[in-house]
């Protein structure tokens, strides 16, 4: 029975909490803000005492009486708190204790590191006392200079050691200061001294009075010398006679006739200069050129035609409420008892448990017991699930870097991140990335920020209504606050014709298109195959460029353009990095195919160098939309919310995807682990004010025009001449007539015939009115119903 008592006593000893000492983030505002303000009071009263502390003197005694009133600028509470830490404290230095104050609570209120403010005061605690000492050595009676404590501290220390041992006393303080604080050493003070030195023989060399005057004074000193000699009757020694011999010590020299040993003065010697020789090396033609140029005109400036561009200001991105994480001391506690009691249900004990808290998950980290399986822990991820009650438990086992295991439960009461809260970090305003991309927070709630130019092309899926819409609108706001217009082009393509039409607004500033294109954003099937290949031209001129500058990618040739070593008669230009974007890629595959699928391959394999980054989205992760050349040459993925675990694969090659809540919650790879994000809310509302300020300022003339491209059947009707058709021109009008599909591929199949010479045909059939007009994939329409009706088309022509 005793045994079972001291059992129980044990447990409820476990069960006792300790107090929770922490403050939140109001009570640190409220108790960091009480000590400013105390800070500055103090400052106030102490500075006020110089001006009215004689005044106050006989207001002291009376401190409790309301009738009477102090000068102090704080009354009589002013004046009681001056007199008593300057003239019965510390003095002047007191200063420094309302200053320590004041800091202290600028680090209550940010949440600074506190190891740096214990530093501050102990250090500023101590110069405090020593300068009370050192004002008050001078002091022969109690003052405001030193106080009280250090007129008593000088009286005590000279009543003992003196005046001298004193002042010796306070500059030893300094030495001791200096060591500890500053690192100053005994060889840190010698190399000062030395280089003062050099210093001040260099100044006298530079300037020619000065140097006549001291070669005059060591003349007149070598003229002493000689007589000094001469009456000693002085014989020079061996090593006199061999001047190109030195030595650093001479021998003192007898006298014979008076048997006095005279010492030598021995001049010390300087420290052997040694002159670096700085080879030049060749410098080209072009260079001569170059430097010239950037000297006279300084570095080209892209942006300068646009020099009064503005950035949007982050007051045009909505501030939420919801904002910032919200700890739940009881939600954690209970969603960690019933992780430990799922475990405990299937013998995997835990010695160790840690909760990281973000914007919409909760990481529970665990060490489970020596000789527990990883696998048997993944495989309870539904059952942790059903005890949590909670949609979407994800279990990572292990933690890639750490030896724990993760298990990610969604919070109750999940938060929003804003646009605005990743846009104004430190991360991503001070970030040097070519292209930065602020996607949203992690689940340690720190900002997720990535350099598009090193992923170099992004994958982007999941099903519809979880965020896709959102996450591309939060790629093209980071590049509209970071890039200006000179530095960035987007191609955008919108099959939904619904989604991006916003940035419409910003056409002359930011999008580019095609030569007599009506419309910058891309809707259309046609213009986008058009549009790709258009890129694809835009990439080897830009390749042919880099080739004849010699350099290796886009930042190398920019960089050399601007420095002015590259010619723009020769065909040279700064060229803007450009992003295409598009919105639903399934869309285009389902109505082009091939056609869409391979330029973009092709970009995709070959246009990272010179700064073309594809962006692609769609709702549908199925093999034939995600293809292996798609998938290979797309490293950077995201995936939001799907719905199977197949899909889930097809976009990141692990499942995870369908663990996800939905409402902006990714995963986000770039080869190695994968990265659970929660994207950054940027609303409609938001994309547009930000492209009304972007698109009412200054903009180029139009906006940045692709390379023209006319496809194989583009319907040109140029072979109207019956004379130069093609041989093969009626049977070919037949085999499109009986079919009644009018497609280049039909004519290279039946007739035997190559790309080019069948699509001759497709054109010259156009021309003769047998073929409607090109209509992107599809077939062509045809216009003559039958033979007959060809017969007599035909016909007609001749006579």
């Amino acid at each position: 029975m005793a045994k079972k008592k001291t059992k129980a006593k044990s447990s409820t000893k476990k069960k006792i909490k300790k107090p929770n000492l922490k403050l939140s983030s109001q009570q640190k505002l409220i108790f960091g803000s009480l000590l400013m303000i105390l800070g500055v009071l103090l400052f106030i009263a102490f500075l006020s005492f110089f001006f009215t502390g004689k005044a106050d003197q006989s207001t002291l005694t009376e401190i409790g009486t309301r009738e009477v009133v102090a000068e102090n600028w704080l009354n009589k509470l002013g004046a009681w708190v001056s007199d008593f830490f300057i003239m019965k404290g510390f003095g002047v230095s007191s200063f420094i204790l309302a200053g320590l104050i004041f800091l202290s609570g600028i680090y209550v209120t940010l949440d600074i590191n506190k190891a740096k403010l214990r530093s501050h005061w102990i250090w500023g605690t101590l110069i405090t006392i020593w300068l009370s000492v050192f004002f008050g050595f001078f002091a022969h009676k109690y003052d405001t200079l030193g106080g009280t404590i250090g007129f008593e501290m000088n009286s005590f220390f000279q009543d003992y050691i003196g005046i001298i041992g004193t002042a010796l006393l306070l500059f030893f303080g300094i030495i001791i200061y200096a060591a500890i604080r500053f690192k100053v050493t005994g060889a840190s003070i010698v190399s000062f001294f030395k280089s003062a030195k050099k210093n001040i023989k260099e100044d006298f060399k530079a300037d020619p009075k000065t140097s006549e005057s001291y070669v005059a004074l060591d003349n007149d000193l070598s003229a002493e010398a000689e007589e000094i000699k001469a009456a000693f009757d002085l014989q020079p020694t061996k090593q006199e006679d061999a001047p190109n011999k030195q030595s650093k010590t001479k021998p003192a020299v007898k006298s014979p006739s008076l048997n006095i040993e005279v010492p030598e003065v021995v001049e010390e010697e300087e420290e052997l200069a040694m002159e670096v020789e700085h080879v030049v090396e060749e410098v080209s033609e072009n260079d001569n050129i170059s430097n010239k140029l950037v000297a006279d005109f300084g570095q080209f400036d892209p942006t300068l035609e646009l020099s009064k561009y503005q950035f949007p200001p982050l007051d045009l991105l909505k501030k939420y409420d919801s904002e910032g994480i919200t700890i739940d001391q009881d939600e954690l506690e209970e969603n960690k008892n019933r992780i430990v009691e799922t475990l405990n249900n299937y013998n995997i004990g835990i010695s160790n448990i840690k909760a990281t808290i973000g914007p919409t998950v909760t990481l529970y980290e665990i060490v489970p017991n020596a000789g527990v399986r990883i696998s048997k822990i993944k495989n309870l991820e539904d059952d942790i699930a059903l005890s949590l009650a909670a949609l979407g438990i994800r279990i990572i086992a292990p933690i890639p870097g750490k030896g724990t295991i993760g298990i990610e439960v969604p919070n109750k009461n999940s938060t929003i991140v804003s646009m605005r809260s990743v846009i104004a970090s430190q991360k991503f305003q001070k970030s040097e990335m070519e292209l930065p991309i602020a996607f949203g927070k992690t689940i340690s709630n720190e900002t997720f920020v990535v350099d598009l130019a090193k992923m170099p092309h992004l994958l982007m899926a999941g099903a519809t209504g979880q965020g896709k819409s959102v996450g591309l609108n939060a790629v093209l706001t980071s590049l509209l606050y970071k890039k200006h217009p000179a530095e960035v082009k987007f191609v955008l393509v919108d099959p939904k014709k619904v989604e991006l039409t916003l940035f419409n607004k910003i056409e002359r500033h930011y999008l580019a298109k095609l030569p007599d294109s009506e419309e910058a954003i891309i809707t259309d099937n046609t213009k986008v195959i058009n549009t790709l290949n258009s890129l694809c031209i835009e990439m080897d001129n830009r390749y042919e460029m880099l080739k004849n500058a010699l350099c290796r990618n886009l930042k190398e040739y920019n960089d050399k353009f601007k420095a002015r070593k590259l010619n723009p008669e020769e065909g040279h230009q700064f060229l803007p990095y450009i992003v295409l974007v598009v919105d639903e890629f399934a869309d285009l595959i389902m109505t082009a195919g091939k056609e869409v699928e391979t330029p973009i391959a092709r970009l995709a394999q070959l246009a990272r160098a010179i700064g073309i980054h594809l962006i692609i989205a769609t709702q549908r992760p199925s093999v034939n939309v995600i293809t292996g050349i798609i998938k290979a040459n797309f490293p950077a993925r995201i995936a939001f919310r799907v719905t199977s675990k197949i899909d889930s694969r097809t976009i990141l090659d692990s499942s995870g995807a369908d663990q996800l809540i939905g409402r902006g919650d990714m995963l986000y790879t770039q080869g190695n682990e994968l990265t659970r994000i929660q994207c950054a809310f940027v609303d409609t509302p938001e994309v547009e004010v930000i492209t009304e300020f972007v698109g009412g300022q200054k903009a180029y003339p139009e906006a940045y025009i692709l390379p023209e491209y006319t496809g194989e059947e583009s319907g040109t009707s140029l072979d109207v001449d019956i004379s130069d058709r093609d041989k093969l021109f009626r049977e070919a009008a037949e085999v499109i007539v009986t079919a009644q599909q009018g497609s280049a591929s039909l004519l290279q199949r039946k007739l035997k015939l190559g790309y080019n010479r069948a699509g001759r045909l497709i054109d010259q059939l156009e021309a003769a009115g047998i073929v409607g007009q090109f209509e992107g994939s599809k077939a062509r329409q045809v216009l003559v119903p039958d033979l007959v009706a060809l017969d007599q088309l035909l016909a007609n022509e001749i006579s």
